[in-house]
């Protein structure tokens, strides 16, 4: 339970100036707020400040910095690290700020920070309009932009971050910020692939494109002993796609009862899934290769809702099952490393437990490695290893087995991560370092501007180049 020791006085103070619910241990909404996406994060801070708008988060942010509380930041709660909550400390929520405002002449939506890619989704494809989101619908759109965001869209269209017109924020001395092209300009830079690291996000303001309301889809399933052909097929197949086409492989048990009898839901097996950015005609025709690189166990592919699609992934991910996931990226798909992800594929030791292989490349690929802070973007594929599973007794050999598996595959890479993906947040200095680059010290840069005592360091942690003291 949470210790820290707070002037009553002062807590009531905030209270009363807060537009939104303040929680404090004992509350009998404390448990829910405190409970994020993944089971394996359970932490207990001294006070939850439920924001409802801009000034919520001002005053919960000053109080943070005045009373030297640790500080956590919570937008959709869906970050694999858990940096969604902390012990002792304050966590502002701003899971409550989920509107959605579409510009169907402009092709923008302005986007609260606690919305998930769902209720963007929901608004924007009203006009037949949609910006890159994950591939899961319940992520938040805050965690997912800030760190690059890597979704159906991506070889077309982009990077979530990429999509940005302007960010709003509150910085660490309670400012409000707005970052753009023309406006802070730098801090712009920064948020588009720096993570948390400089304020608390308000509001994102994004670029739409025609997207649906119907996309061409591929999800097809084979059997695992054609896993290491078939990805080297993909292989060739990927280098000559049209950039409309966005994929990834997946391979592991896969246990989808609605899928399989009983005598394939528990073999070894892995999927194929993409999305077509384009004509949904067009889309059948130039995903068909994808579903005849071997006989398949299970074709579930064809044109479909846009929506719909964006939500196939959603159950397999339920709130409070535990997950542990990291990265890197490939510098290719070699034979040598298709071996090893067969290999690591098969060592899970949860069925629910994945190695993925994102396609990159295409619209990624376009923007210069120096308009923003995101790294990876020449690496034309990104590896996920996805631990999920059920049982607390498992947690060590679930831990280890991803670990172990991106020990061996940094070979095969230049040892830097996707954000998103990656790991608990105590282990990640080295390859936060490796991911940015040169573009590091830029990032400390603009760190010493807007946070000199690295009050938010609860995410993939640029520090202050005076550390900050914490």
């Amino acid at each position: 339970m949470a210790t820290t020791a707070l002037d009553d006085g002062r807590v009531e103070q905030l209270e009363a100036t807060l537009r939104g619910e303040l929680l404090r241990p004992g509350d009998a909404r404390y448990d829910d707020g405190r409970a994020v996406w993944n089971g394996v994060i359970d932490r207990y801070p001294a006070l939850i400040a439920r924001c409802r708008g801009v000034a919520d988060v001002q005053r919960a942010v000053g109080f943070a910095r005045e009373t030297d509380l640790p500080l956590a930041v919570r937008g959709g709660g869906h970050n694999v690290a858990g940096t969604a909550v902390c012990d002792d400390g304050l966590v502002v929520d701003c899971s409550e700020m989920t509107a959605v405002r579409v510009d169907p002449d402009g092709r923008t939506a302005w986007v609260e920070s606690g919305a998930t890619w769902a209720d963007v989704d929901h608004e924007t494809q009203a006009f037949g309009l949609a910006t890159p989101g994950g591939v899961v619908s319940d992520t938040g759109v805050a965690g997912l932009t800030l760190g690059g965001g890597i979704g159906h869209l991506r070889c077309k269209h982009g990077l979530s971050c990429d999509n940005l017109r302007a960010v709003e924020l509150v910085t660490a001395d309670g400012e409000f910020v707005r970052a753009s092209g023309t406006e802070n300009a730098e801090l712009f830079w920064g948020l588009r692939g720096g993570g948390g690291n400089f304020g608390v996000v308000t509001g994102f303001e994004f670029d739409l494109h025609p997207v649906g309301p119907e996309v061409a889809t591929a999800l097809v399933f084979y059997p695992s002993d054609r896993l290491a052909a078939v990805l080297r097929a993909y292989r060739e197949f990927v280098a000559d796609a049209p950039r409309e086409i966005s994929s990834l492989v997946f391979a592991g048990e896969l246990p989808e009862e609605e899928l399989f009898d009983a005598g394939d839901r528990h073999r070894q097996k892995f999927a194929i899934m993409a999305c077509y950015a384009g004509d949904p005609d067009e889309g059948e025709a130039a995903l068909a290769p994808l579903r005849e690189f071997a006989e398949p166990l299970a074709d579930v592919s064809g044109t479909m809702p846009y929506v719909e699609f964006q939500q196939l992934l959603d159950a397999d991910y339920p709130d409070g099952m535990r997950y542990y996931w990291k990265s890197c990226y490939l510098d290719g798909l070699s034979d040598a490393a298709i071996d090893r992800i067969e290999h690591w594929a098969a060592a899970a030791p949860s069925p629910l437990s994945t190695v993925d292989v994102w396609q990159l490349g295409g619209a990624i690929a376009d923007v210069d490695i120096d308009e923003s802070a995101f790294g990876g973007r020449e690496a034309p594929y990104l590896l996920g290893v996805e631990a999920n599973w059920e049982d607390p007794e498992a947690d060590e050999a679930n831990v280890g087995w991803v670990r172990d598996c991106l020990d061996d595959m940094r070979r095969f890479s230049d040892g830097s991560l996707y954000l998103n993906f990656a790991g608990f947040l105590e282990e990640n200095d080295e390859m936060v370092h490796a991911t940015f680059g040169d573009a590091y010290d830029r990032l400390v840069a603009l760190k010493d501007a807007y946070d000199p005592t690295n009050l938010f360091n609860r995410n993939q942690n640029v520090r202050p180049s005076g550390d900050g003291g914490r």
